[in-house]
C-alpha cells in the first residue's frame, strides 16, 4: 500500500532582486513559499519540480502540523507512488500572484505598506515558470529530473521544457493544453465578472475589510462544473433532493448538486484571495505556445522527453489537446508519449485516479537503478585463487566474471571467462596475471543509464556493485540488465 510522506512544513526564499515580466513590468522582492519531499542526491540530478493547478498551492504531500488533510496531490508523491519520493526529490512552490506564500495581490507593496491589490502587474504561465527557476538555481540545481503538473501545472510543465529546453529531462503534461481556447478564456472571463461585479470587490481594494466573496463563491461554482463530467454528477448526484421530500417550489436549494457546487464555494473563499483568482486566470487566458499561428513551431525547441496524460472525461480540457501536444513535438522529432486516464470523474480524474495515474508516471519517470537489476547471487574468488579453480567455478557457477577481493573482503580486481581463456592459451597459472585492476564499479543508487555508459565506455560486460567500503554486494551484467529491464516494461 502506498505510503505517506508524513509532516511536510512550507518554506520561503526572499530574493531581492527584481523579475521582469512578459509585460515588461518589474516585481520585487519577492517571496516564494515552497515545500520538499525526499531527498536530494549527490549530484543533484534527481529532483522533480511539481507544478500546481489553478486552486493548488506549494502544499502537494504530506500532512502540515494540526490538519487532518493532505496535501493536494498526495496521491501521487510519497514512497512507492508515481513521484517516488525514496528516489526523487520532489518541489513544489506556490505560484507568482497566488495567494499562499509567494508574492501575488494580497502581498505587502514595500512602496506603499499596503497590499498591492490590482496595482500589483499581470503574470503571464512564462512569467510564474521564471520565478520558479529563481528557486531551483537558488536550491543549487542546474538540471531537473523532471518538470511536471496538471491543468494549469501542466500548462507550467510545458513552458519550461520551451524556456529552459536545458535544463530538464523530462516533462509530464497532464489534462492541459498548449494554448487556451476560447471557450477555456469565456469561462475564465465568467468567472472573473462574478468576481469583479461584487460590490465589495471595490476594485480590488478590499483587505482588511469584507472581500468580496459573493462573487468568489460563484467563480468556483461555475468553474467547479468544469472540473466535473456528466456521467460523474449523474452518478454521484443523479436527480435526487437535498435534505426534502419533494421540490420546493421557490428558490430555495432543492437538488443535491446545488447543495454541493454551494459548498464548493462557500469553502473556497476561506482559503483563496479572490485578486488571485482574477490574476491567474488571466495568466491561463494569455497561456499559447503557438508561434506564427503553428504549434510545431512553437514546440520546436523543445528537449526533453515528454508524456502527455488525457483524461477521457475530460471537457474542460479534452484529449485532443493533449494529443495535439504529442503530434506536435513528433513532428519536431522528439520522445512524446501519450497516455490516457479512463474515468468517468472528468477534468478532476489527475487527482482522483490514484491507480492510473502513477502506473503511467511511474512507466515514464522510474529511474531505475542499478540495485534494481543487479544479481545478489555474486561469487568472489580470493587474489590467491588459482587459474584452474576460477574456472571451475566459472563452469559450476554458469558465470562469466569473478571478482576478486582481499582477505578482507574488499573488492582488487576482477576475472571474467575471457581472461581464463587467455590464461588457458598462454599457460599462465597466477591468477594475478589476468586480473583486471582498478575495476569500474557502480553502487546501489547510480541510475541505470550512468551504468550502462560506463560499460560502454570501457568496453566491459559487467561491473560490480559495492558498499561504500569498497565490498561487493552484487553485479550488474549485460544479460542480467537487459532481462530485468524487459521485464519491467
Amino acid at each position: 500500500m502506498y505510503q505517506s510522506v508524513g509532516a511536510s512544513v512550507t518554506k520561503y526564499l526572499d530574493i531581492q532582486e527584481p523579475l521582469e515580466l512578459e509585460s515588461g513590468a518589474k516585481i520585487g522582492p519577492l517571496r516564494i513559499a515552497y515545500e520538499t519531499y525526499g531527498r536530494l542526491n549527490k549530484d543533484r540530478s534527481n529532483a522533480i519540480l511539481v507544478c500546481h493547478p489553478l486552486s493548488g498551492d506549494a502544499h502537494a504531500a504530506g500532512f502540515h502540523d494540526g490538519e487532518s488533510r493532505p496535501g493536494w496531490w498526495d496521491i501521487a508523491i510519497g514512497p512507492g507512488k508515481g513521484f517516488d519520493t525514496t528516489k526523487f526529490f520532489v518541489i513544489c512552490s506556490n505560484v507568482l500572484g497566488g495567494c499562499k506564500g509567494t508574492t501575488g495581490p494580497s502581498s505587502i507593496d514595500p512602496a506603499t505598506g499596503r497590499p498591492y491589490g490590482t496595482s500589483f502587474p499581470v503574470v503571464t504561465i512564462k512569467d510564474m515558470v521564471n520565478a520558479q527557476k529563481m528557486l531551483v538555481d537558488r536550491l543549487g540545481i542546474t538540471q531537473l529530473f523532471a518538470v511536471a503538473g496538471g491543468s494549469m501545472g501542466g500548462m507550467q510543465a510545458l513552458q519550461w521544457a520551451v524556456s529552459y529546453p536545458e535544463m530538464m529531462r523530462k516533462a509530464v503534461v497532464i489534462a492541459s493544453t498548449a494554448y487556451s481556447t476560447p471557450q477555456q478564456i469565456a469561462f475564465n472571463a465568467v468567472g472573473r465578472k462574478a468576481i469583479i461585479s461584487d460590490p465589495a470587490w471595490n476594485k480590488g481594494d478590499y483587505y482588511g475589510r469584507r472581500p468580496p466573496s459573493d462573487g468568489l463563491s460563484l467563480a468556483r461554482m461555475v468553474g467547479h462544473i468544469t472540473y466535473l463530467s456528466d456521467e460523474s454528477m449523474l452518478h454521484k448526484f443523479g436527480r435526487n433532493l437535498q435534505g426534502k421530500e419533494t421540490v420546493g417550489f421557490d428558490f430555495s436549494t432543492d437538488f443535491q448538486v446545488e447543495s454541493y457546487l454551494n459548498h464548493q464555494g462557500d469553502s473556497f473563499i476561506k482559503r483563496f484571495d479572490p485578486n488571485s483568482y482574477l490574476y491567474i486566470t488571466k495568466a491561463i487566458d494569455y497561456f499559447d505556445l503557438n508561434v506564427r499561428g503553428s504549434l510545431i513551431t512553437g514546440l520546436s525547441g523543445v528537449k526533453a522527453e515528454v508524456l502527455v496524460i488525457g483524461i477521457s472525461s475530460d471537457w474542460l480540457y479534452p484529449p485532443y489537446q493533449s494529443q495535439e501536444i504529442v503530434t506536435a513535438l513528433r513532428a519536431n522529432g522528439l520522445k512524446a508519449f501519450y497516455g490516457e486516464i479512463r474515468s468517468n470523474y472528468g477534468h478532476d480524474a489527475f487527482l482522483l485516479e490514484q491507480g492510473q495515474l502513477n502506473y503511467l508516471l511511474k512507466s515514464f519517470l522510474d529511474q531505475a537503478s542499478a540495485g534494481d537489476v543487479m544479481s545478489r547471487a555474486v561469487h568472489t574468488i580470493r587474489e590467491d585463487t588459482t587459474i584452474e579453480k576460477a574456472a571451475e567455478l566459472m563452469i559450476h557457477l554458469e558465470t562469466n566474471h569473478l571478482p576478486v577481493v582481499s582477505h578482507d573482503d574488499r573488492l582488487i580486481g576482477i576475472v571474467t571467462s575471457w581472461d581464463i581463456a587467455k590464461a588457458v592459451a598462454r599457460g599462465l597459472h597466477d591468477l594475478r596475471e589476468i586480473t583486471t585492476s582498478p575495476v569500474v564499479t557502480t553502487t546501489l543508487d547510480e541510475p541505470v543509464e550512468e551504468a550502462v555508459r560506463k560499460m560502454e565506455d570501457n568496453g566491459i560486460s559487467a561491473l560490480p556493485v559495492v558498499d561504500r567500503d569498497n565490498r561487493v554486494i552484487g553485479i550488474v551484467t549485460n544479460e542480467s540488465m537487459s532481462y530485468m529491464l524487459n521485464k519491467c516494461r
